[in-house]
Parts: C-alpha cells; sequence; structure tokens
C-alpha cells in the first residue's frame, strides 16, 4: 500500500522535498486502544460512504477450537508482541494472547477496526 507517499530519497541517495501536504484522506487517525472491559463500541465513518465499527472496550470473544467457535469472556491480556506496555494496560490488538474462559487464546482479528474480536485457541 502506498499510504506514506513516495520516498523522500531518490535513487541515487539525494533527497527529495515534499511538494505538498498531507491531503485529507492521507491522513492517519489516532489508535483505538481496545480495553479489556464492558462492551463499548463507536461507528467512525471511512472513506468511500462507508462506516467503520471501533471496539472501544470488549469482554467478548469468539473463540474457535478446530471446527466449533464458542464465545467466551475475556479476563485480561497475557502477552502482546506488538508491544509489551499493551499487555501490562490490557489493550488488545491483532495478535496478543489472552485469557479467555475457554483458556487462552490469539487474536487474530483487528478490533480497533472491524469491533469484535476473534481468537484461536493456544495448545
Amino acid at each position: 500500500m502506498k499510504d506514506q507517499g513516495r520516498s523522500p530519497r531518490k535513487r541515487t541517495g539525494g533527497r527529495r522535498r515534499p511538494n505538498h501536504k498531507k491531503k485529507k484522506h492521507e491522513l492517519g487517525n489516532e489508535t483505538t486502544e481496545t480495553q479489556v472491559g464492558e462492551q463499548r463500541l463507536k461507528v467512525v465513518d471511512a472513506r468511500g460512504n462507508t462506516q467503520k465499527i471501533r471496539a472501544v472496550s470488549t469482554d467478548v470473544a469468539s473463540v474457535a477450537d478446530g471446527a466449533d467457535t464458542t464465545e467466551a469472556t475475556i479476563e485480561n491480556v497475557v502477552e502482546n508482541p506488538s508491544n509489551p506496555n499493551y499487555a501490562r494496560r490490557n489493550i488488545i490488538t491483532k495478535g496478543a494472547i489472552v485469557d479467555t474462559s475457554e483458556g487462552q487464546a490469539r487474536v487474530t482479528s483487528r478490533p480497533g477496526q472491524d469491533g469484535q474480536v476473534n481468537a484461536v485457541l493456544v495448545e
């Protein structure tokens, strides 16, 4: 994806100066740090007349175990490879390992982007 624009360096190593500031559609948003707690969702306008549902906090996860999928309650975040501080602050991101009522599970969805937590049991 080309979200960040072109490289500030030329092939020769020389520097390219930006010819314009970021346009509205090139701007990023602040991350939604989904926390463990009572489920709170936020609807955000997205590009192209669509909407995104962001999970501000949640305590429910769809946990898959082979062919079976069950709804489990999230107790806390055990480990978060994206940021070690996220585990201490109970922030759920994709790849985070959470303690659920079904056992430990790895998050496979992006709760800050699609508003739900899907996870796979870790043996």
